[in-house]
């Protein structure tokens, strides 16, 4: 393979990097974890539980957007992981990831599917139930899930200029009915539904956190992207952060309007936006939220299969997994082998596997990502102190110090199901490597003959460099 033909096209701005940013951050979380996280866990103190998650992905995000702008390749914590802290915690970080978009791809369709179904039932339109739920459910495929996954998968295989289109569209439904939302319902909140603001005490605040941190995901997606961006010094940093923002405001704010105008053990259901609108006797409230959320969760879809493939291709390049994966299409420049893997893979999860069950697991495969990423950094300052940094993450060791304390604050309340299925899911990852990509990694290779390498740490090194 050439080099050119192992690079990606460079198409994005620093204006499409934070569209992308709030099209995967903005979706799932604000249409449905909302509710349920204010009902079980939190309360209205889920505004805190929100900001604790935000200030975690904001410590993350600087150190992220140092190592984006001195390593511009697809992979995100995946590329910076070995660059910093060699090839065996990269692999594992990219491993996780690899279950991270996967489950968290699949729930999302899961969810699409319930929106679409919803808003057709609203407008007299029944599908039948056989093909609209999983067979664990009482159906025999969720079929708007698979056709809505392979959609896109087309969509990323013509190109990531046209998906970033398609994403422009999406964000601008999606926050369209956010702020109508936040329009009507924010002048008749109660603050007495606010009381006790603690109902669970803060055991219950840091349990919302990590419930909700699924909402974040979108701070490791986006980093994907560093490879096709124009200038990725100045466009990623500014993509990162100013996402992160946007969103977390989002999230308080619709969070403080719902729990302010509706009790908060009211709000245990699947649509909550939707739901405080008709209990305030707007009409065409569910028509409206539902045509909101299906833009919000399209979006959320599309960009976690992006990042699924990009993590993929950066680690076939690498020879960790095989490099017959990493084809680039001649034509659309985008890596459309694995875009056609992983839309199938994703496509059969949520036609016929309920994901619900194992939600948690993408909140613990990105806070793992982020905790090497937060050490990969300070690491990159002591092996390459006199490097070219576009973007310097200010009090560097501080910053990485509170990003590992707070994402293992927020690991340490996720259930112990998932820390079970973590370390599952990890030592057979170990296992893949020993048996398939130590033995064929370029790295591995190298070390056993002066093998040329296309996609080897020293192709990284020269982008440092």
């Amino acid at each position: 393979m050439d080099a050119a033909a192992s690079h990606l096209r460079r198409t994005m701005g620093a204006l499409d990097v934070t569209l992308l940013g709030i099209g995967v951050i903005v979706g799932t979380g604000i249409f449905v974890l909302t509710g349920v996280a204010a009902a079980k866990y939190a309360g209205p103190a889920l505004m805190l539980s929100f900001l604790i998650a935000s200030v975690t992905c904001g410590f993350v995000s600087m150190t992220y957007s140092e190592l984006a702008s001195m390593v511009p390749v697809a992979g995100s914590a995946y590329a910076y992981a070995y660059t910093s802290v060699g090839e065996f915690f990269a692999w594992l970080v990219g491993w996780n990831l690899v279950l991270e978009y996967s489950v968290g791809a699949s729930a999302v369709a899961g969810g699409w599917s319930a929106y679409v179904v919803g808003l057709l039932k609203t407008a007299g339109i029944d599908l039948p139930s056989a093909y609209t739920a999983v067979p664990a459910d009482g159906g025999i495929v969720n079929l708007p899930a698979v056709l809505i996954t392979l959609f896109l998968s087309t969509l990323l295989i013509r190109g990531v200029h046209e998906s970033v289109t398609v994403n422009k569209a999406l964000v601008g439904v999606k926050l369209l009915a956010i702020f109508i939302f936040l329009f009507l319902a924010a002048p008749s909140v109660d603050v007495t539904n606010w009381e006790p603001f603690l109902p669970f005490g803060w055991a219950g605040v840091s349990a919302g956190a990590a419930v909700i941190f699924f909402a974040y995901l979108g701070v490791d997606s986006v980093a994907t992207a560093a490879e096709e961006t124009r200038n990725p010094a100045r466009d990623m940093p500014i993509g990162i952060i100013a996402s992160l923002v946007v969103c977390t405001l989002l999230y308080v704010g619709v969070t403080a309007v719902m729990t302010g105008n509706v009790p908060y053990a009211q709000l245990d259901n699947a649509e909550p936006v939707a739901y405080v609108l008709r209990e305030l006797g707007y009409r065409f409230g569910s028509a409206l939220v539902g045509t909101g959320a299906i833009a919000g969760l399209t979006t959320v879809l599309l960009v976690m299969m992006y990042a699924q493939t990009r993590a993929f291709f950066a680690m076939s390049r690498d020879g960790l997994i095989p490099q017959a994966v990493c084809k680039i299409h001649p034509r659309y420049a985008t890596p459309h082998r694995i875009t056609v893997i992983v839309g199938l893979g994703v496509a059969l999860i949520s036609g016929f596997t309920p994901i619900h069950v194992v939600a948690e697991m993408c909140s613990v495969g990105t806070l793992f990502a982020f905790i090497v990423s937060a050490v990969g950094v300070v690491v990159m300052r002591y092996r390459y102190p006199a490097a070219h940094r576009p973007f310097r993450c200010p009090a560097i060791h501080l910053m990485s110090l509170l990003a590992v304390a707070s994402c293992g604050y927020i690991m340490y309340n996720l259930s112990s199901m998932t820390w079970e299925r973590f370390w599952i899911w990890s030592a057979l990852g170990i296992l893949i490597y020993f048996a398939y990509g130590f033995r064929h990694s370029r790295e591995g290779r190298r070390q056993a003959a002066e093998n040329p390498s296309i996609c080897s740490l020293h192709s990284r090194e020269r982008h440092v460099k």
